[in-house]
């Protein structure tokens, strides 16, 4: 984005302190992004994005979260046109025009609109790409993280079949979700867990799930996003010397299991004290997460981990 004016604010220099979006090439605050109403992404859902954290100036994993990106892409037959090398480009452009240090980086590919006249043939749309950008999103507040969060297990909801819509792909289809999340705020909980058919635990809206049993790592196999912040947490764990399994989590052993956290790219580490009436580590936050919750933030500042914001372009 070039500045043609010394004014912040101006038409030629607008403020993106709320965020900005790149659309069609162009950089515009947040507030001005669209897409049109006959877009498959909107009206069918037919779209993959990922979110890559910024902090403290630097992208937290980016090779991650792209290399994830790509593949739902190539699940869903979504083609932009663009590398990764291309993306990661725009990425930096658009988060230096905003300044924001700490931030919500959405890259998004959407099927686009049906170039033929009556077709609902998906392969006649013009897949395109478009990012972006907000202040840091937290999933979980984190006043209210910081003590521990209280988790509502859906009732009236199950997650969407893996045979339905893929969960490894990351997507819009939140009706599940939304669904419990409304019942989650009824329960006066913070948010929502949803179950498998068979009772297992899943996932719930942007974070994945763990229990932790006798200083034994456990969270869900199937039914969940492979998020970049549950591989973090996995891979601390073999750092400190833990054991984790990825298996199938029946709700009854989470609700015996001694503490239980939640991984996600709004937030990082979020203890959770309490699951529906059952409380964890006498209502605060266990050693087990406080300890990951830390080495979480520690690998947030390591070189390797970080990829440095250019603000000069």
């Amino acid at each position: 984005m070039t500045a043609q004016s010394d004014s912040p604010g101006s038409a030629a220099f607008p403020d993106l302190s709320a965020g900005g979006a790149w659309m069609n090439s162009e950089i515009m605050p947040i507030s001005q992004a669209s897409i049109p109403v006959t877009d498959w992404g909107l009206i069918h859902s037919d779209i993959t994005y990922d979110v890559v954290p910024v902090w403290d100036g630097a992208f937290f994993r980016l090779g991650h979260y792209l290399k994830r990106f790509f593949r739902s892409m190539e699940i869903l037959n979504l083609d932009p046109g663009l590398s990764a090398e291309e993306i990661t480009a725009t990425l930096q452009k658009l988060v230096s025009a905003t300044g924001l240090r700490k931030a919500y980086v959405a890259m998004v590919t959407s099927r686009g609109v049906n170039m033929v006249p009556g077709s609902r043939d998906p392969r006649d749309c013009r897949n395109h790409f478009f990012a972006w950008c907000v202040p840091y999103i937290h999933v979980i507040r984190p006043d209210i993280a910081e003590g521990g969060a209280q988790v509502h297990i859906a009732k009236s909801v199950r997650r969407i079949s893996p045979q339905s819509v893929d969960p490894r792909v990351k997507n819009y289809h939140w009706g599940d979700f939304t669904k419990g999340l409304f019942e989650a705020k009824g329960a006066g909980a913070e948010t929502t867990v949803l179950l498998d058919e068979e009772g297992n635990v899943t996932e719930g809206p942007g974070f994945n799930v763990f229990a932790v049993m006798d200083r034994r790592l456990v969270t869900a196999k199937d039914g969940v996003l492979e998020g970049i912040s549950r591989q973090t947490v996995l891979e601390i764990a073999g750092e400190m010397g833990m054991t984790a399994e990825i298996r199938t989590l029946p709700l009854a052993e989470l609700l015996q299991s001694d503490e239980v956290f939640i991984t996600t790219s709004g937030g990082g580490v979020a203890p959770i004290t309490k699951v529906d009436d059952h409380i964890f580590s006498n209502g605060a936050p266990g050693e087990v997460t406080l300890a990951i919750r830390k080495a979480y933030f520690d690998w947030a500042v390591r070189p390797e981990n970080r990829t440095e914001v250019n603000y000069e372009l």
